[in-house]
């Protein structure tokens, strides 16, 4: 099935002309990242914008959604005032299904218990126009890879790891449901001009090495918040060396160094990917502007004089990693592992592998692990760990079963899963995790946050790749290096593992019999939307208050937040995830896993109507009931982490008005300016710890509220002392005026009118 062929036609015949245009413009060589941009602007190239400075509005080809996102940016394309999306755009079912037993039962349970929510789905992409994938067809970032994505196209996505797309060269950003929303309604899409960080790579990978180790290793250099505001550019004979799919592992992590997005250049990698996968014609449009879809020669010489920040990174001796605990950028070096696990106290015995997910669940990548694993069968290796296969869509799950390498997981005591999220995102109904005993886990996922994946906040969860997870799976110890050391098999020989052998691409290739997409109607006119009023799962949506006019005074502290303040800490996944599409009900969560500076514990903050300890929700509800506003106070990176946007319309839902921090993720600030709250940064770091636990604030400078000018936030201390802060903010003109009237979907709504 071959989808968008004619708009991605046309978007090559447009490339030339606006590239010419650039460079007139610019009188300088061009990176892809910006020939990318500037041919995606909204309107004609007019002047250089200066990155992590200018404002600048997109006219994106598309938009991706998964479930749980999708519910609540469905919900309010309702309120938008249109007939159909004004772009191509998809729903995908991949958050909602529970891993627990295997792939078959688990996909009929989630069908189940979560009809209602499908059902919903489906009928509201009927009617407007969307592409449905069903339960089962596979997770978002795998079918957009397989189907969707193309050199040199943008899209966005209501998923961190929408970035995932870059490794087929394409500019593809993760947002929250609003901004969804504006493009779906034909609206522009505003940001700020990201920065560019050149990754060079040089050498080429070989033995236990794989493409998961680069990113691995670029999430050591940069953390967490090193790539935030910037799109990391990968170019260099090194990377030519790199299957697509391998170039979309490493784009799919970028997500966990905070970057805007992750991108290669189009090369002969990415068009056999494309013609394996049934896209032959695009591969050929691809090939007549293929000096378009990559960066130009001078940069890549000279890559000090284009990007921002370089880095560069041998692939020949570059050593399999192995990142965490609980922070996907703390990256060892697997010769240093066992070490680093014993002087740091980590749980020696490795209790589960898993791998696949939307990070690592390739053809590729699954016939390494299963080199892996069919040498535990050959040398009569006895696998410790429980092991999991979670495969990234039904296409990839059907040609590595017809294969035969499904069937070598399950002879190693292997489970496979559904073709869905599960156990990455906290759909796994783990056994005994409610115990809380401390673990370790192994993983070839994206995030290992604390609960992140059972809900146990002692499961120390590490990242590697697929292969090296196989390998200590077989080990089932983390004092282990396959690169060194030998295991004992059931016959007491000393066996070492041989290097993983893999195929970039199936040799009979992809085959599948139902791949799970329902094409929309062509006139959805007379189909309708029900929503039951006692629904626990569906809630439409009341328009948030506009902004009064004026100063904001008496709000009470609502939490202090300290450390590390995921989108998880603030609006948990895991069985949340079947309120994603009811707000009141979900915001029962809000901030239940953030830590409370004042106490240090999570969950029981004071109540300063009462003078009680109680639960952040209830004390929410309870500000809300009396009529009183509230602010949130956060520490570095605040919202870091997936683009739920649930968790900047909880905070709004429950009577928060501003959310005051040391710095913040990117996608998480401009949700919260989506929902009309005021996402403010302290100029002085230090006054965060000037703010009290009983202080009430005023926000001051709202009547002449613009862009570059800070506010005021005046905290007046129980003692009768107050202190003034200046706040700094990054809202352009529209997203003041977004503030103003309540939300953005207020301004689409007025405009739609």
């Amino acid at each position: 099935m071959l989808f968008d062929l004619d708009l991605i036609q046309t978007v090559y015949e447009q490339f030339p002309v606006r590239i010419q245009k650039m460079r007139q413009l610019l009188k300088r060589p061009l990176t892809l990242t910006e020939k990318i941009l500037y041919a995606h602007l909204w309107g004609e190239v007019e002047k250089e914008y200066q990155r992590g400075a200018d404002y600048v509005d997109f006219a994106p080809d598309r938009v991706a959604m998964q479930d749980a996102t999708a519910q609540m940016a469905l919900l309010q394309f309702m309120q938008a005032g249109r007939d159909k999306v004004a772009v191509p755009s998809t729903v995908h079912c991949d958050h909602l299904i529970q891993a627990k037993v295997g792939a078959k039962q688990d996909l009929q349970v989630a069908k189940d218990n979560n009809r209602e929510v499908f059902d919903f789905l489906s009928s509201i992409s009927n009617k407007y126009g969307i592409g449905f994938w069903k339960p089962g067809a596979g997770i978002i970032h795998q079918v957009v890879l397989e189907n969707y994505a193309f050199p040199g196209g943008m899209m966005i996505g209501t998923d961190s790891h929408t970035v995932n797309a870059g490794g087929l060269g394409m500019v593809a950003i993760g947002v929250g449901g609003a901004v969804a929303v504006d493009v779906m309604a034909g609206m522009p899409w505003e940001l700020k001009m990201p920065r560019i960080i050149g990754v060079k790579l040089t050498g080429r990978l070989s033995g236990w090495t794989s493409s998961k180790d680069v990113i691995l290793k670029v999430s050591g250099i940069l953390t967490v918040k090193g790539g935030t505001g910037a799109i990391v550019e990968y170019f260099g004979p090194g990377a030519e060396h790199l299957s697509c799919t391998g170039k979309g592992t490493i784009c799919n992590m970028g997500a966990e160094i905070g970057a805007t997005t992750s991108l290669f250049g189009y090369d002969r990698r990415m068009a056999d990917y494309l013609r394996a996968t049934g896209r032959a014609q695009v591969a050929d449009a691809a090939d007549k502007v293929a000096g378009h879809l990559t960066g130009d020669e001078e940069v890549y010489n000279n890559p000090e004089k284009y990007f921002d920040q370089v880095i560069e990174i041998d692939l020949s001796t570059l050593e399999p990693h192995i990142n965490g605990p609980f922070t996907p950028d703390l990256a060892t070096p697997v010769s240093e592992f066992a070490q680093a696990a014993r002087d740091n106290n980590w749980p020696l015995t490795l209790e589960v592998g898993l791998i696949g997910s939307c990070t690592n669940s390739s053809y590729e990548d699954i016939t390494r692990a299963a080199s892996v694993a069919q040498q535990a069968l050959d040398n009569d290796l006895e696998v410790k760990s429980e092991y999991t296969v979670t495969p990234g869509s039904e296409q990839v799950r059907y040609t590595v079963e017809r294969d035969g390498y499904l069937d070598i997981f399950e002879k190693i005591g292997g489970v496979v899963l559904a073709n869905a999220c599960g156990s990455c995102i906290g759909q796994w109904a783990r056994h005994n995790a409610d115990k809380k005993e401390k673990n370790s886990i192994m993983t070839s996922f994206n995030r290992n946050f604390a609960k992140r994946n059972d809900g146990n906040p002692n499961t120390h969860g590490f990242v590697a790749s697929p292969e090296i997870v196989t390998a200590f799976a077989i080990a089932g110890t983390l004092e282990f290096n396959p690169l060194t050391d030998s295991l004992i098999n059931k016959k007491g020989e000393k066996i070492k593992l041989e290097e993983p052998q893999g195929i970039e691409l199936p040799i009979k290739g992809f085959a599948v019999e139902d791949n799970g997409y329902q094409e929309p109607a062509r006139d959805g006119s007379n189909i309708s939307i029900e929503v039951r009023p006692d629904s626990d799962r569906l809630q439409l949506l009341t328009p948030f208050a506009p902004w009064e006019g004026r100063d904001i005074k008496g709000l009470r502290l609502l939490i202090k937040a300290k450390g590390k303040c995921t989108t998880d800490h603030i609006s948990m996944a895991g069985p949340w995830l079947r309120y994603r599409g009811h707000l009141d009900n979900i915001s029962n969560n809000l901030l239940i896993g953030a830590e409370n500076a004042f106490t240090g514990k999570t969950n029981l903050i004071k109540n300063q109507l009462s003078e009680q300890y109680d639960a952040v929700p209830a004390v929410a509800r309870a500000y809300k009931a009396a009529g009183i506003g509230t602010i949130v106070v956060g520490d570095e990176n605040y919202g870091e982490g997936s683009s739920r946007e649930h968790a900047a319309m909880e905070p709004r839902h429950l009577g928060a008005r501003a959310v005051v921090v040391r710095s913040f993720a990117r996608i998480h600030e401009t949700n919260l300016k989506k929902q009309g709250m005021l996402a403010l940064t302290f100029a002085d770091k230090a006054d965060y710890g000037k703010i009290l636990e009983d202080d009430t604030f005023d926000i001051a400078g709202l009547e002449t509220f613009e862009q570059g000018r800070p506010l005021q936030l005046i905290a007046h201390h129980a003692d009768g002392t107050t202190h003034k802060m200046e706040m700094l903010h990054t809202y352009s003109p529209i997203q003041i005026e977004w503030f103003k009237a309540g939300s953005a979907l207020n301004l689409i709504r007025k405009q739609n009118v």
